[in-house]
Parts: structure tokens; C-alpha cells; sequence
């Protein structure tokens, strides 16, 4: 829990009593109750924990705990049910993965708890989020009466707190709702930002908006120019930034009690994000979908690029980014390439005033509009800028390579084999840097030939294959000589001082690879084929 919530349940609730009935119906994540009783589903929360067998335990009196990556029946679960109960916690949340309810609600009675079980495919980072902001938003009743997740009149009632016009604002700028209370004063920011939904600085780059995600609590941000001044408020829920809500200042009388009021309302404003977030998940996997589509089907690529209002005329060009880290499977990498996939959106909208992006398999990907004259300038320009923010959204390099220009829909799937196989190649090389296709054109064709070479069998028998034999059985390393001597184009003083050795030393060297391996350096195609494989060798690692 951050030091905002913190303060506000302690100061602002006045000892309001939050149930477990309440948190389930504002959770909304169809959680199945496994053995639903009046005393437990009245029995008082106070927070949310995620549970860790190794951790030592704490204190859980009141708690909803959430068993990730535990299964009824296992000991490390009949001990968390035993502790729980016997610690008075609310709850205990768990994933079937098969288990039979029968079970789950005899285990449940056995330790007269209350088990809610999520559905399988539920993501447990989602369900922090959502359960933590339930158990906040239950107890601050400041706005009641609003539908989970209609932004709107949401933003309506908080304008009718704070006696200021209302936006609500997500972290890539986009308004998700606006207050629309007849006689509240506006400016002109206020009228462009709620015709075209978007701020007209993103909040990546916008001081004003820093300076709220940066508070703990409201602030007001005094007007410019014509401008009227703003209170604002960033909104979190288990610490992730959802967005933030902006007041219009109602006044220098109006303000403090404004100011107060944004305060009480933080945790059911981060309550109504998530859940309008889970609603627009929706449009968000499709997106996703329909991208996947024109990259790996071309026969259905004309319908995606529709369904997309995707404007193809002068082509396109896949765009892929990654994060290099040595892992991939924790919490803080899957937030690291959600806000991947926001800073891409950001850019390229700002750089395109369009953007089409979606993660797939752990790839971020954008579709790159070929406007202009140059329009591979254009696209470096914009993998360079989100190379410049990446330390913004993580510690770990970032590489991002752009495919070819796809001239139709259909030819996409090769734009992207090729942004993927730049991808690779700059992973491979420990070289983390953004690029185009071209850029590396070279390389990436010798590891096709490589490729081509060994799938044939090629190497099978040939001279490069027995001396990688003779050096790993003898402690020899005549490869490193004839990679030296081809480097070199066959200079002995050159490869005396890539070697760090005296120049007879090399002489000696050269002629004991030629005479042990009946190697005949002078013949040019024999020289080339040791090169080519020696190069492809060394590019494919």
C-alpha cells in the first residue's frame, strides 16, 4: 500500500468497516465462494496479501490472502489455510486449475475460512490490483451510486464534489471521461482536450503531469497565459499508476475543500480505472488479435487492416521492440513491457498521429506508416526517440529493429520475419542499439547462408570440422590461426600483432596448420569457403 492510501485509510475513513460481501461485488472478477456463510461474508477486511510459503509471517488479521501458484491439496496449501484461519484472516483466494469445487468447499469448511476461487486465466497482477482498490473503495463512500467503471458520470460526481469541471486522464494522454454539469467555467485546453479525447501534450513529456504522478496526495498546477489553474490528482491502485483526474480550480474559497475531496475520492477513482481498464482490455486484445493477423496471415490480412481503419496506400513497415533482461517471468518484467508497449504507443502517435501497437509473445510490435519522401528516416527517427526514453520504463537495454517496406497488407509477415531477424541478430551480438533492416542486411544474409550450410550437411566433414576436432581433443587452437590468417588476408606481421606473438612464431604456426590439415591457402576458393564458414560460424554464436 503507497503512503497515500496509507494516510487516507487511517485519517480520512473514520473507522468505516469494510465487509468481505463488499469487496467481492466491487472486485467484479467473477470469484466463485466456496462455502458462502453470513459470519464470513461479513467478516471485516482491512487489506490485501500476496502469499509466499518462504516468507516469514506476518501479521494477516483481516487480510484477504491471494495463494499464487498454490493447489488445493498440496502442503504448502493445507498450511496456508491452517495459518489463516487460525490468524483470522477474511480470505483466501485461489485458482481450481482442475481441482473439483466439492473439494475446494470441504477444505474451506475443514478450517472454517472463507475460500473465493478466480478463474484460471485470471491475471494475478489484475486481481491485486483489483482486490486492494476494493478494499479501499468500499470504505471511502465520497462518490456512491456510479457504475463500476463508467468514467463519465464518474467524473460528473466528482465535479460535483469539488465544484470544478472534471477529465479523467490515462497515463498515454487519452481522456477516458469528462464532467458535462451545466455552469461550470472552462477554458480553451479544456474544450480541445474533450473534442479530440487527448491531451495535447503526453503526459510522458508534460512538467504538469510529473509533478502529480510525483505527489502523494492532490496538488494544484497554477494556469499559464490564458489558462485557468488545475487540481490533480494521480491515480494508483497496488502501486500502479492508472492515470490521473483533473479539477478545474473551482476558486480560492472552493479549493482546499476540493483539494480534500479529490483526496478522499483517490481510492474509488482507482476502483473505476481498473474496472473501466477491464472493459477496454477487450478492444485492446482485439487490437492485438487483428495485428497478429496481418502478420501472420496474409490471407485474411485485407480484412484485419479494415477492421483496423489501417491505411496501407504507400505501405508499411513492422517495427519490434524488446527488452533485454536475464529474465522474463517476474512481476516487474511484465510490467516493464506494458509500459514498453505505452511508450511505443506514445511516440508513434506523437511521430505519426496514428498508431497501431500490440504485444505479442513478449515483443512489442508497431505498424510504421511510409509517408514522405523519406520515410525510413523517418522510422530510425522514431526507434531512436523510444531507445532515448527506455530508461524511463526500465534498468535493462532495450533493442528495436524496423522490417523492410511491406508495399501491401499481405507482404507484412515479411516486414516482420525481418524485423524479428534483426531483433535476434543485435541480441546475439551484445550490442542492445535500434536499427533498420538494411542496416544490417549483410550479417543477417551470411546467417542465412550458415543456415543453409547446415541444414544441408555441408559442414558435416569439411576442413573447418576437423580442425574444431583436432583443437578440442589436442588443446590446440589452430581455428584461431586460420581465423587470424583470413582476417589478416594472409599477413604475417598483421597477424603477429593480432596474435601478440613474434612474426616467425606465425610462420610456424601457418605451416603446420597447412601441412597437418593439407590445407592449400593459396587457392582463393579455398580461402573462401574457410572464410564463409569461419564468419557464419561467428555470427550465428
Amino acid at each position: 500500500m503507497d503512503s497515500a492510501e496509507q494516510g487516507l485509510t487511517e485519517g480520512d475513513l473514520h473507522g468505516a468497516v469494510v465487509r468481505l460481501s463488499d469487496c467481492i461485488q466491487l472486485m467484479q472478477a467473477d470469484l466463485v465462494h466456496a462455502n458462502p456463510t453470513p459470519e464470513n461474508l461479513n467478516h471485516a477486511v482491512s487489506d490485501v496479501l500476496m502469499y509466499d510459503p518462504l516468507d516469514e509471517w506476518t501479521s494477516v488479521d483481516d487480510r484477504i490472502i491471494l495463494a499464487v501458484g498454490l493447489t488445493c491439496g498440496s502442503a504448502d496449501f493445507d498450511q496456508l489455510l491452517h495459518r489463516a484461519s487460525n490468524s483470522n484472516a477474511a480470505a483466501v483466494i485461489v485458482k481450481a486449475h482442475g481441482t473439483p469445487m466439492e473439494r475446494l468447499r470441504s477444505a474451506a469448511v475443514l478450517h472454517s475460512l472463507a475460500v473465493l476461487v478466480a478463474p484460471d486465466n485470471l491475471d494475478w497482477t489484475r486481481l491485486v490490483a483489483l482486490a486492494r482498490a476494493s478494499v479501499m473503495g468500499a470504505a471511502a463512500d465520497s462518490v456512491s451510486g456510479v457504475r463500476l467503471g463508467d468514467l463519465y458520470a464518474f467524473a460528473n460526481a466528482a465535479a460535483s464534489l469539488t465544484n470544478g469541471a472534471a477529465s479523467i486522464v490515462d497515463p498515454l494522454g487519452r481522456v477516458l471521461g469528462y464532467s458535462t454539469l451545466p455552469g461550470q467555467p472552462v477554458d480553451e485546453l479544456r474544450r480541445v482536450t474533450t473534442l479530440s479525447l487527448q491531451e495535447v501534450q503526453p503526459p510522458a513529456f508534460d512538467s504538469d503531469f510529473k509533478i502529480v504522478y510525483a505527489s502523494a496526495g492532490a496538488v494544484m498546477i497554477p494556469g499559464v497565459d490564458e489558462e485557468m489553474a488545475r487540481l490533480a490528482l494521480a491515480v494508483r491502485a497496488g502501486g500502479e499508476l492508472l492515470g490521473s483526474i483533473w479539477i478545474l480550480d473551482p476558486g480560492e474559497d472552493k479549493r482546499e475543500p476540493a483539494l480534500n475531496a479529490l483526496d478522499r475520492m483517490a481510492p474509488l477513482a482507482g476502483l473505476h480505472m481498473l474496472h473501466a481498464r477491464s472493459a477496454s482490455d477487450f478492444g485492446e486484445r482485439r487490437n492485438g488479435d487483428l495485428i497478429r493477423t496481418l502478420m501472420d496471415d496474409p490471407e485474411h490480412a485485407s480484412f484485419a487492416a479494415a477492421q483496423l481503419g489501417l491505411d496501407a496506400a504507400n505501405g508499411l513497415a513492422v517495427a519490434a521492440f524488446s527488452i533485454v533482461r536475464p529474465e522474463t517471468g517476474s512481476l516487474e518484467s511484465v510490467r516493464e513491457i506494458q509500459r514498453l508497449l505505452h511508450l511505443v504507443t506514445t511516440v508513434c502517435n506523437i511521430q505519426f498521429n496514428t498508431s497501431h501497437s500490440a504485444l505479442i509473445d513478449s515483443v512489442v510490435y508497431a505498424l510504421l506508416p511510409c509517408e514522405g519522401t523519406g520515410p525510413r528516416a523517418a522510422h530510425r527517427r522514431v526507434v531512436q526517440e523510444i531507445g532515448a526514453y527506455a530508461h524511463t520504463i526500465s534498468s535493462y537495454p532495450l533493442i528495436a529493429a524496423v522490417g523492410g517496406i511491406a508495399p501491401r497488407v499481405e507482404d507484412l509477415p515479411a516486414s516482420r520475419s525481418e524485423a524479428l531477424q534483426t531483433l535476434q541478430y543485435l541480441l546475439r551480438a551484445q550490442s542492445p542499439a535500434a536499427g533498420l533492416f538494411e542496416d544490417y542486411r549483410i550479417p543477417l544474409n551470411l546467417l542465412k547462408v550458415g543456415a543453409f550450410i547446415a541444414e544441408t550437411g555441408l559442414s558435416d566433414v569439411d576442413d573447418i570440422t576437423k580442425i574444431q576436432a583436432h583443437d578440442a581433443q589436442q588443446q590446440t587452437d589452430y581455428l584461431g590461426t586460420l581465423r587470424a590468417y583470413l582476417a589478416s588476408n594472409g599477413n604475417i606481421s598483421a597477424m603477429a600483432e593480432r596474435l601478440h606473438v613474434h612474426n616467425n612464431t606465425v610462420r610456424y604456426r601457418v605451416s603446420r596448420l597447412a601441412k597437418d590439415f593439407d590445407l592449400d591457402l593459396e587457392d582463393p576458393q579455398k580461402r573462401l569457403w574457410l572464410w564463409l564458414r569461419l564468419t557464419t560460424m561467428d555470427l550465428g554464436g
